[in-house]
């Protein structure tokens, strides 16, 4: 099996100006060249972590959506950013994923942040997202997901844990330790991609982007409180001969959630 080369964009989001970010990463995607198979871009990319939904949510035709495609087709590559989606009368903290063939799909974010109020204007996913790339299966995640261990249990369906998120300065060290306990438990990759700079909350951001591999060493870091784009090459042997040499996923127990 192939390598996965994956770039993370560690971005100083400019609050609630959709135009401007979405300028911001073209620039930034342009600024050299990047050989990679997925970029990935932090939780509600292009306006900051809101939880007033009503003057930011998009379609899924909408202006964000079209931009992420145009780039996996510009970029010959999967592209993966969340983002307010609006639907009927509900609102979405949604991860949109188009692959290298601009075939979209995406993931609701599951654990609402109640802490700042994020259940009450949104509706919390149901199901898991887990997509083909290169004959890898990647599962994504969106921020406070990343507390809640069992719904990222790998039940031998994936090899690279993905969570994008707005993780403020304030709990760093959690970031760090619950993206590494993550990979160690699960045996496989962990990518965490967050933000630097303050929002308009207030809240601030070092970013501490990282990938760690399978043993919970890590593979790549943004250095810390910097602005720009992170590459890390997933290598599929190491990821084989580790899982054959301690197969500890086959021994975890049997559950269904609900």
């Amino acid at each position: 099996m192939d390598d996965l080369r994956i770039t993370l964009v560690q971005p100083d989001i400019k609050w609630k100006d959709i135009q401007g970010n979405l300028e911001l990463y073209s620039q930034m995607l342009s600024a050299g060249k990047i050989d990679t198979d997925l970029i990935l871009f932090p939780e509600m990319f292009q306006t900051g972590f809101c939880i007033e939904p009503e003057s930011l949510a998009e379609s899924m035709t909408g202006n964000t959506v079209r931009w992420l495609k145009r780039t996996a087709g510009t970029m010959n590559c999967a592209v993966a950013g969340s983002l307010i989606i609006k639907e009927g009368r509900r609102y979405f903290n949604r991860i949109v994923y188009f692959d290298q063939f601009e075939n979209m799909t995406w993931y609701d974010k599951r654990h609402l942040f109640s802490f700042s109020g994020e259940n009450v204007k949104y509706t919390r996913g149901l199901k898991r997202l887990i997509v083909p790339l290169k004959g890898w299966q990647i599962n994504f995640q969106t921020c406070y997901d990343l507390r809640f261990p069992v719904w990222a249990r790998n039940r031998n369906d994936y090899e690279v844990l993905i969570n994008l998120a707005n993780w403020p300065a304030s709990r760093a060290e959690a970031w760090h330790t619950l993206l590494k306990a993550r990979s160690i438990e699960n045996q496989s990759y962990v990518i965490g991609v967050t933000r630097v700079g303050v929002d308009g909350n207030t809240i601030s951001y070092t970013g501490n982007s990282t990938v760690f591999d399978p043993r919970g060493h890590i593979l790549a870091e943004m250095q810390e409180s910097h602005e720009g784009l992170l590459s890390a090459n997933l290598s599929w042997d190491n990821l084989e001969i580790f899982r054959k040499e301690f197969p500890a996923l086959k021994d975890g127990d049997n559950f269904e959630i609900v």
